[in-house]
């Protein structure tokens, strides 16, 4: 479900390497997502008949969304541009997967008491059939789905549906695969801020691209190399994982000053991984700032034209659209 890592905001840490390095290196042709954006936001009518959100000061959904489309454009060197080509406000909370659905008064009982409806988990196949996703999906209109909701609306953070859906971050849809082609849905807290979306995707990237290198091992399996940090390769940290930066010693320690050796600058240049290590701390990527980190961690991303071993060396590529994944077997 919705991640409970701490938000933030800031600058970016250290510049990419020059392109004059590669002077052949080329970008990609970027892209455009459309998005159907989904926000579970009641009134409370014994509350003067404001908005839960609003009543209890948390983020506006559209601003949310906004700065993350920027983040992730900025993060994807240009190639990812999402635009909400439709917005829905629900009056009302999502159906929980054993047909539970708070109401204005058990939700607020619930959040001052700290206990909340077990199964958290939300029914997606109604969510799916109430927007009308799969025809929306099917004929072009959107390709992705984003579901924004207050704590425990039982959102994961990300979900993925359609023919040969496989694990993101959640397990498979079941119950989508007459749909044409893959989409994901994901899960927002707008109690929480862009770096838990960030964070969010991070965990998307990791299983699609975790799919992508299926089947590789060693230096072959690229992403693991990617994602490998001090603690568990001492010495040979790249560019870590969303929850370890290449110098942390567990989870979510972004803040640590712990200098190790790290060859991340490598990623910059790819697919020539033979550069020198350099010492790094977590003033690179902000200090222990979630949304720094991210925005970090997602800059070192293979983001060029070209490919190896029928790979893409624009990994966004998988990320954005998981239709580009060419599962096993």
């Amino acid at each position: 479900m919705a991640g409970d890592a701490r938000k933030g905001s800031g600058s970016v840490g250290r510049p990419p390497a020059s392109d004059a390095l590669h002077p052949m290196r080329e970008l990609p042709v970027p892209v455009r997502r459309a998005v159907l954006m989904v926000i579970h936001d009641p009134i409370l009518r014994s509350q003067g008949g404001r908005p839960l959100r609003e009543r209890l000061g948390w983020n506006d959904p559209k601003r949310l969304a906004r700065d993350y489309i920027d983040e992730v454009r900025r993060c994807s060197w240009g190639y990812a541009n999402y635009q909400i080509v439709e917005r829905v406000v629900v009056d009302g909370f999502p159906l929980k997967r054993d047909g539970f659905r708070y109401t204005e008064h058990s939700y607020l009982e619930a959040l001052r008491a700290g206990r909340f409806h077990d199964p958290d988990g939300v029914d997606y196949l109604e969510l799916v059939n109430q927007f009308d996703i799969i025809h929306r999906v099917n004929s072009g209109a959107i390709d992705e789905v984003w579901l924004f909701g207050p704590p425990s609306s039982g959102y994961w953070e990300s979900i993925m549906a359609g023919p040969g859906a496989f694990w993101c971050n959640a397990p498979p849809l079941d119950g989508t695969g007459h749909c044409r082609r893959r989409f994901v849905i994901m899960g927002f807290n707008y109690e929480r801020g862009v770096g838990e979306m960030l964070e969010d995707l991070g965990h998307r990237a990791e299983s699609i691209l975790s799919e992508v290198f299926k089947g590789k091992h060693g230096d072959a399996h690229l992403f693991e190399r990617f994602t490998r940090y001090d603690l568990t390769h001492p010495n040979g940290a790249e560019a870590g994982s969303v929850h370890f930066a290449p110098n942390s010693l567990r989870d979510y320690d972004w803040g640590n000053p712990r200098p190790v050796l790290s060859r991340c600058d490598n990623w910059y240049n790819f697919p020539d991984l033979n550069g020198e290590p350099r010492v790094v701390t977590c003033r690179e990527w902000g200090n222990g700032d979630i949304r720094e980190h991210h925005r970090w961690w997602f800059r070192h991303f293979p983001h060029f034209v070209g490919e190896s071993d029928g790979i893409s060396w624009n990994w966004w590529e998988y990320v954005i659209d998981p239709n580009r994944v060419q599962l096993a077997g």
